[in-house]
């Protein structure tokens, strides 16, 4: 495409299914890639909750869309709406990524990987590492899933007792029983046993934040009450990307805890999905100097301070 930006009849749609979706940086991630690597794509999110999403995906299907990302509350609810799953949506049982393949919709989860490599871009490796896991719903079913594959030796997911709690039983019976050539312990428990949440964290080497407590309208609001639950050992991650800095991490970063935001996991699903869409990479350098030249400097700062 030779004039960047401009919308033709060749232009390829990708989207967005998510509520709330206004605060998502995925459409400006993608098409900022778009346009850096000129490919004819455009981006867009739309507003699509769970009555709507079947009529949505239809008239997706009927519109020949080359694909889209899904999001909450909506990634676990598409899956009977799809023709194929990709193994890791398979085991996961949640899509964040939808690929239309000549009529085909083949269902992907890169939130795992996305996790994953996150934590390893922060110098983070999951291999033989103790994790408390807050959540089962698609986000947190992903990284459960992806950092048992990846050698995490304990997985302790908690969760409320609502629709999802059988989600996180259904998790921990899968990492223990059915996924092959792995040396991983799981559980499923209650978020109402507050004590042995606080053990297992206090015994842990990451505790995960894997729900949408922290992101409008919960901002403010913490799954953890104070620094006493925590290590100053622990690392302390949340999917959670705007606010940039939760009242969880900033409890985490009190007690001396490295504390981990989601625009890394948000970041590297997105790579992932891209390639799956395009077949090319995601130019990541250039999307984190459009978008988070902030953080960009916070690294900046964080060297030279450790170089005096």
């Amino acid at each position: 495409m030779s004039d960047f930006g401009r919308i033709d009849g060749k232009t390829q749609l990708i989207g967005l299914l998510a509520t709330p979706i206004k605060h998502s940086l995925s459409p400006a991630m993608h098409n900022l890639s778009f346009q850096k690597l000129g490919l004819n794509y455009a981006y867009m999110a739309f507003e699509v909750g769970n009555e709507q999403l079947a009529n949505v995906v239809k008239g997706f299907r009927s519109l020949n869309i080359r694909g889209w990302n899904v999001s909450m509350p909506n990634k676990t609810k598409i899956l009977n709406l799809l023709d194929k799953l990709s193994p890791a949506a398979k085991f996961a049982e949640a899509v964040n990524t939808v690929v239309n393949e000549d009529g085909i919709l083949i269902g992907h989860n890169t939130d795992g990987i996305g996790y994953v490599r996150g934590l390893k871009e922060e110098g983070i490796d999951i291999k033989g590492k103790r994790i408390t896991l807050i959540g089962a719903g698609g986000a947190g079913t992903a990284i459960a899933i992806q950092c048992a594959i990846e050698g995490a030796s304990e997985i302790h997911i908690f969760n409320r007792i609502d629709e999802t709690f059988d989600r996180a039983v259904k998790n921990a019976d899968t990492i223990n029983r059915n996924i092959p050539n792995i040396d991983c312990i799981a559980t499923a428990n209650s978020m109402d046993e507050t004590e042995k949440l606080k053990y297992y964290i206090q015994r842990s080497d990451i505790v995960t934040n894997a729900t949408c407590v922290g992101m409008k309208p919960l901002d403010g609001k913490s799954i953890i009450p104070d620094r006493s639950w925590l290590h100053s050992n622990l690392i302390v991650s949340d999917v959670v990307y705007i606010p940039r800095k939760t009242r969880l991490l900033e409890i985490a970063e009190s007690a001396g805890c490295k504390a981990i935001n989601g625009l890394g996991m948000m970041l590297w699903q997105g790579a992932e999905a891209f390639k799956i869409w395009t077949g090319q990479e995601m130019p990541v350098e250039y999307v984190k100097e459009q978008l988070f030249p902030d953080r960009l400097l916070d690294v900046k700062q964080t060297m030279i301070t450790k170089a005096k």
